[in-house]
């Protein structure tokens, strides 16, 4: 999968470790996993374990403190949206 390619990411069919796995939790999370580019999508796919659970950790405490209605705003390259 290219950048360019229109492709979305493949959050689907991989193993309970898998880079899908990684996606599916990311996509649960509110991540828009599907708007990633290729690039974004391989970077988040090979997240370790404990980077993934940091991620996750650190969107639900932004989520937590945030106003219930913002405009969207780009940060990390709306990675956490």
């Amino acid at each position: 999968m290219t950048p360019d390619s229109g492709e979305e990411c493949a959050v689907d069919g991989a193993g309970e470790h898998g880079a899908g796995s990684v996606l599916r939790a990311l996509e649960q999370a509110g991540f828009p996993v599907r708007a990633f580019t290729g690039e974004q999508c391989a970077v988040f796919a090979g997240l370790t374990p404990q980077e993934l659970e940091l991620i996750l950790d650190l969107k639900a405490r932004l989520d937590a403190v945030e106003p219930e209605v913002q405009a969207h705003t780009v940060v990390a390259g709306a990675a956490l949206f």
